[in-house]
């Protein structure tokens, strides 16, 4: 005999701004920001603070839910997301629908970047490959194999004919895309790489990692028809072929190690469109912000340092003279050998702080008349934060947050006409409706661990929230107001629990009490109507924390479960 069961799936997920498993990210206009939503996208339009559509899977293709693990824009309406079952979706952001989807991932995706024309996109994954798609043809082109761990970050290279890729096994690979190999592994990392980018001119590669320095690289940009490189994007001329210890095949070269002020790991490094400033991310709640000066500035700052090197040189060998009377000359080829190093291209411009852990950034690609740049932040919050940077400080100009909760659901709620859901966490209580998925109210409260809706008339205007401060605090929903606080338990109230009559309510709580309680109506002074109100009628005592409290339907037992893994029914 065969046995049908029926099987509940989540019909809608609401309150959520932003989730963990992925990052942000600005559209190729920088009026809206793409964030993750669990396995959906929210497109938010900045400026006015609001989600304007949701780019969600269709019941059939998706399955079981499975979270966004990452976003990347195109230069066009295209946005790609990857999901923790190695899927990706195409989807056209105007319209708000799914193009195409591609499988080739055998686990989670971990990034996603276009090309400049974004007719190419290179994903990365957890089973250690790097996949190349035609987003025209909507076809895998080629699998890239030789990390041995996830890879972390992908960047295209020299008009898109080479991908540099990092990974968790401590190792840059640099891939030529013609010929589909690899044709450099850089080494040097103690730790495992997370973020690398390029700026847009091509010159420099930035790696982070666990190590306290982020690390550079110049791109050599070859001559495809002698083999010859072109000048470095450090003032100096490479010498021609391989004589000068430069290989025909080196792509990356190290420029030098630039320290951080964070002990944390990075997790992000991003330039922005233009390329004159660097964002350094860390797990932690900072960001880095570094000024990219150009190659004029780059010489003079390296001219004026090896100035002040030469007169305190010149100042110690002259000590020495006039002690030993030996001259040295040396001092003059100082001024004709010198370069330029990395401190004198980044200079540490700001540390942005927020107020919570950081999980992901994203620069706006059109900046503002008078800002150096916009920066997006994800916190580990649930919320959205939009900064201003200036030269010299950085300034929070939108917050989104008032949609979903800033820490853990403690207790939910349902009206007795499904109307209404409360919802509690440890600073704030929140009403929804549960079939628009809105938020209706927002009501500063105390560390609410259960709640429940008043069924006395009129029903559901009244709401009670028991706090782990031992506290009932009365609200009145239709005004989003809390009426008064009722000092009702010496310790946390973990269960309230509706009499069916309607009469009153019980709570249990850690003060080892569970309580009875009835309704009245007070009217304070000045006022004329009268709000609700509640007064104790009987105690018991139980032997250990209350768990929880529950009442018969006739009112004539009540079942209590304590800390000691017994349940009492009285």
């Amino acid at each position: 005999m065969v046995k049908a069961y029926l099987r509940y799936e989540p019909a809608a997920a609401f309150g959520v701004i932003v989730s963990l498993e992925s990052n942000i990210s600005y559209d190729s206009s920088g009026k809206l920001l793409l964030s993750p939503a669990l396995e959906k996208v929210g497109v938010w339009h900045v400026r006015q603070g609001i989600c304007t559509k949701t780019l969600t899977p269709s019941p059939s293709s998706r399955g079981p839910s499975l979270a966004v693990t990452s976003i990347a824009p195109s230069p066009s309406s295209l946005v790609a997301s990857g999901y923790a079952d190695g899927s990706i979706r195409i989807w056209d952001l105007d319209k708000g629908t799914c193009e195409t989807t591609l499988n080739g991932h055998k686990g989670a995706v971990t990034v996603l970047r276009y090309d400049k024309n974004g007719s190419q996109l290179a994903s990365g994954s957890k089973d250690n490959d790097i996949i190349l798609w035609d987003v025209v043809g909507e076809a895998g082109l080629f699998r890239l194999r030789g990390h041995r761990d996830q890879v972390t970050d992908i960047v295209f290279l020299h008009s898109d004919k080479k991908l540099v890729s990092s990974s968790k096994d401590k190792f840059l690979r640099v891939w030529d895309l013609e010929t589909q190999h690899c044709m450099q592994i850089v080494s040097g990392h103690h730790s495992e790489i997370w973020s690398i980018d390029i700026d847009s001119g091509e010159r420099y590669l930035v790696t982070g990692s666990a190590d306290p320095e982020l690390r550079f690289y110049t791109i050599l940009k070859h001559d495809l028809l002698g083999g010859q490189s072109a000048p470095g994007s450090d003032g100096n001329e490479m010498a021609n072929g391989v004589s000068s210890g430069q290989k025909s095949w080196e792509v990356l070269k190290q420029f030098g190690d630039l320290q951080r002020q964070s002990k944390d790991r990075v997790a992000t490094l991003r330039f922005n469109k233009s390329g004159n400033l660097l964002a350094c991310q860390v797990a932690g709640k900072t960001v880095e912000i570094f000024r990219v000066l150009d190659e004029a500035e780059s010489k003079r700052k390296a001219k004026r340092r090896v100035h002040r090197q030469k007169e305190k040189k010149s100042a110690k060998k002259a000590a020495e003279m006039a002690e030993d009377g030996d001259v040295n000359h040396r001092a003059k080829d100082e001024d004709n050998g010198s370069s330029i190093t990395v401190s004198d291209v980044f200079k540490l411009l700001q540390t942005l702080r927020a107020s919570k852990k950081i999980t992901s950034i994203s620069f706006c690609p059109i900046n503002r008349k008078g800002l150096l740049a916009t920066l997006a932040l994800s916190l580990n919050n649930n919320s959205l934060e939009i900064y201003s940077i200036e030269s010299n400080a950085a300034k929070q100009t939108l917050a989104i947050e008032l949609l979903g909760h800033r820490s853990d659901v403690r207790s939910l709620t349902l009206s007795s006409d499904n109307t209404l859901l409360m919802s509690t966490s440890h600073n704030a209580v929140k009403i929804w409706n549960p079939s628009t998925c809105s938020c209706l109210r927002t009501i500063d409260s105390g560390y609410g661990l259960c709640g429940m809706f008043v069924p006395v008339v009129p029903n559901n205007r009244y709401a009670l929230v028991g706090t782990k401060e031992g506290t009932i605090e009365i609200i009145d929903v239709s005004s989003g107001t809390c009426v008064e606080v009722v000092e009702a338990h010496g310790g946390s109230i973990h269960s309230i629990a509706s009499i069916p009559d309607g009469s009153g309510f019980v709570t249990g709580s850690a003060d080892h009490d569970v309580k009875f309680w009835e309704y009245q109506g007070s009217q304070k002074s000045g006022q004329d109507s009268k709000h609700l109100t509640v007064t104790n009628v009987r105690t018991m005592k139980m032997n250990d924390d209350v768990l929880k409290v529950a009442v018969s339907p006739n009112a004539k037992y009540i079942a209590v479960t304590l800390l000691d893994c017994t349940v009492k029914v009285e």
